[in-house]
């Protein structure tokens, strides 16, 4: 986005970055523009947002996946890596077909979206779980037996 300066004429100085306050001015408004770039980017406008969790046994891949079902993503496993990847299309494309709708504002993203994960361990394809409910992707990968860890809970004793 471009800088929109909104100072009015008479408060701007030509040498206004070198004082301490000029130079902060122009940190702000750098912040400010990176932020609107990405919060009105729509060329990579659905980002996949996931959550990696683990147990003695098992590591789980939760994704949000809002509006998509199981058609709508992928997830496939090669050696130790991971890969979620789908599309959410969006409404406008959907009912591009329907006569007469005309869309005025178009806010819910859309996209296709790419996920690659490395674990620590080779993954049996054959035993991995991949469930979409309520617009949430559930993956889970058992771990091998070599790296199945048992946790003992160790007494802390008193002295004294």
């Amino acid at each position: 986005m471009a800088y929109q300066d909104w100072l009015p004429t008479a408060w701007k100085r030509p040498a206004d970055e070198a004082t301490p306050f000029g130079a902060l001015r122009k940190q702000i408004d750098s912040m400010f523009e990176e932020f609107d770039g990405n919060l009105f980017d729509r060329e990579n406008a659905f980002k996949l947002r996931s959550n990696l969790s683990e147990t003695d046994s098992e590591i789980r891949v939760t994704a949000e996946l809002p509006g998509l079902t199981d058609k709508d993503v992928d997830v496939s496993v090669s050696g130790d890596q991971i890969t979620i990847k789908g599309e959410k299309k969006s409404e406008k494309e959907e009912k591009k077909e329907e006569k007469g709708r005309e869309f005025h504002r178009v806010e819910r993203m859309s996209g296709s979206f790419h996920r690659s994960m490395r674990l620590p361990f080779e993954i049996d394809a054959d035993k991995v779980n991949a469930e979409v409910k309520n617009g949430v992707l559930t993956v889970t990968i058992p771990k091998p037996a070599e790296n199945v860890t048992k946790t003992k809970k160790i007494e802390v004793k008193h002295s004294g």
